[in-house]
């Protein structure tokens, strides 16, 4: 397979977000290697966008399949070469109540697949991006790691987890020519948020949230909030005071838990 075109690695590419951003990266002209557990239904897409066997490879993959994740990052260096983008972008955002034992197991899948599955995501293209000294790693964090939110106890401190994970893989990374992009985002109308209770504010398309993540991420920036708005609200929520960010949030409805 050719080589001269860059090439972007993105997991939970079968929609939303992930979609967007390997829709986004054809248009730039780069070469997809694209994962998500539903691999026919990314083939499928990969298809419809009129996408070669030059173009885009597929691979299908569950992030907290460990195993599979090494398999794929292989699979990818020897068919497409080793990526100059890793957008570790796959996650799951589902409500918790800690009362109830079954929701424990939500949490730990959240984790696993937030947090884990990231550095999964990751892991196969680390000594290969040092020794060739360049490369990208992004991270798809969330506003929702910046506070903690009732009934999103799961979702908010796996994203928390990754905003510190992120940090510290760029500070080991100091030096090597490989960079590590932390991304934010808000409200994004995706499978994930169409079933919220509550407002969102600054909504954004994911055609849009993908255009300005490719630009921050050639860029090089190392944190950025889109749009940059949440940011703002998510900074003025971090300086509340616990007692009165309590009063703020009560009664707001929680996410919804599965099965709900």
């Amino acid at each position: 397979m050719s080589t001269h075109r860059k090439l972007v690695f993105i997991t939970g590419a079968s929609s939303g977000i992930g979609q967007a951003l390997a829709a986004r990266y054809a248009q730039a002209g780069w070469r997809l290697a694209l994962v998500a557990r539903r691999e026919a239904e990314l083939r499928t897409w990969a298809e419809a966008q009129g996408c070669t066997a030059e173009d885009a490879g597929v691979y299908g993959a569950d992030v907290r399949d460990l195993a599979a994740m090494a398999a794929a990052g292989r699979a990818c260096i020897a068919a497409q070469g080793v990526p100059d983008v890793v957008i570790a972008n796959a996650g799951i955002s589902v409500g918790i109540d800690t009362e109830v034992f079954e929701d424990l197991e939500v949490m730990r899948s959240t984790f696993e697949t937030n947090v884990i599955g990231m550095a999964a995501s990751f892991h196969p293209f680390l000594r290969a991006m040092r020794e060739r000294g360049s490369g990208t790693l992004v991270g798809i964090a969330s506003v929702a790691g910046i506070r903690g939110l009732p009934g999103h106890g799961a979702y908010c401190s796996s994203k928390a987890a990754v905003i510190s994970y992120c940090e510290s893989l760029r500070g080991e990374l100091r030096g090597s020519g490989v960079r590590v992009v932390t991304l934010l985002p808000g409200y994004i109308a995706t499978p994930l948020t169409q079933r919220n209770r509550y407002g969102m504010p600054f909504l954004l398309q994911p055609e849009e949230f993908a255009e300005r993540a490719f630009r921050a991420i050639e860029a090089g920036t190392s944190y950025r909030v889109i749009p940059w708005q949440m940011g703002v609200v998510a900074k003025l929520m971090r300086l509340l005071p616990n007692p009165l960010l309590d009063r703020v949030l009560a009664g707001r409805p929680r996410k919804r838990r599965q099965g709900e």
